[in-house]
């Protein structure tokens, strides 16, 4: 029996340094486990405001919808067909509108195209689609292995059409109707002999960032038309004056003008601090006050100006 005891001894009686680490081993235990309960009483949790997430997703959506939106109007202000591309054989001469833009054509040249045959215009071999000036060198290349000429376009129709199409162009360039800038769309800039699609789009941004046109000769601040290419164009254009979209200079906010070609930001942000500092303007020569406009650039402006009291 007290052997039994002493046993049980051996087994269940600590030192003091052993019962020293039991202790501090309990404590921690305990530590960890009340840990779970303390910690929200210390450190707050993160709270999600899911109304302004919501918000924000929502001018997200109307975001992308409007620039969506934008981008199909300016595709068809440009002609631009969104219509997946998908080769196939095809004879030019018989093709509907539709197909041409499943071949990856814009609407624009579509109407080159149909404005070609208006004239008697046929295509008697592959080559004579390269005569489409507004269709590029790659996509002919791109075109060329899918045509498929009748054969019964002989070669005496093609001098016939010729010596016709030369005659009829001559008479059409006599009578060609004067285009208006500020009032033509991108296929009507089109039909002015010496424009084609790059010249057609450029004229249109810089028209929509001034406004509109007040003279011809602003069409040689357009990049890439030089005195040259402006003496073929001026003889069969004209401008409406009256169709300019105007800026009110006591009312202009910085967004509404800070496109405008003819100022600078600084320029800008310089009407509108001596407007807030001097009240509204009752001329337009009161912008000779503001050191950083020259006359030359107020001249510049002026038919972009008007002054609501």
């Amino acid at each position: 029996m007290q052997r039994g005891k002493n046993l049980f001894r051996s087994y269940f009686s600590f030192s003091k340094k052993e019962l020293n680490a039991i202790f501090v081993l309990f404590i921690l235990m305990g530590i960890v486990l009340i840990i779970p309960y303390l910690y929200p009483l210390f450190v707050k949790e993160e709270e999600y405001d899911f109304e302004t997430f919501k918000i924000e997703a929502e001018r997200f959506r109307a975001s992308a919808a409007i620039k969506e939106q934008k981008q199909k109007k300016s595709n068809r202000n440009l002609g631009i067909s969104s219509v997946k591309t998908v080769y196939f054989e095809f004879d030019p001469n018989k093709l509907s509108d539709e197909h041409w833009l499943k071949l990856g054509l814009s609407r624009k040249q579509i109407h080159v195209i149909r404005n070609y045959e208006l004239k008697g215009g046929k295509f008697f071999k592959k080559e004579d689609l390269k005569k489409i000036y507004s269709i590029s060198p790659e996509q002919y290349k791109m075109l060329e292995s899918f045509i498929r000429i009748n054969e019964s376009n002989s070669p005496n129709d093609q001098k016939s059409f010729t010596t016709n199409y030369k005659s009829a162009g001559s008479k059409q360039r006599t009578i060609a109707p004067i285009i208006e800038l500020n009032g033509a769309d991108s296929i009507q800039l089109l039909g002015i002999r010496g424009i084609g699609p790059a010249f057609a789009s450029r004229i249109i941004r810089f028209r929509n960032r001034l406004g509109g046109f007040y003279s011809k000769k602003q069409l040689l601040e357009v990049y890439g038309i030089d005195s040259l290419k402006y003496d073929q164009l001026k003889d069969l254009i004209d401008v409406n004056a009256g169709l300019i979209s105007k800026i009110d200079l006591n009312r202009f906010t910085f967004e509404e003008i800070k496109k405008h070609p003819y100022l600078t930001y600084k320029q800008m942000n310089s009407i509108i601090q001596y407007r807030s500092q001097h009240g509204l303007f009752k001329s337009i020569n009161d912008l000779s006050n503001i050191a950083i406009l020259n006359e030359e650039i107020i001249r510049k402006i002026e038919p972009y100006i008007v002054l609501s009291p």
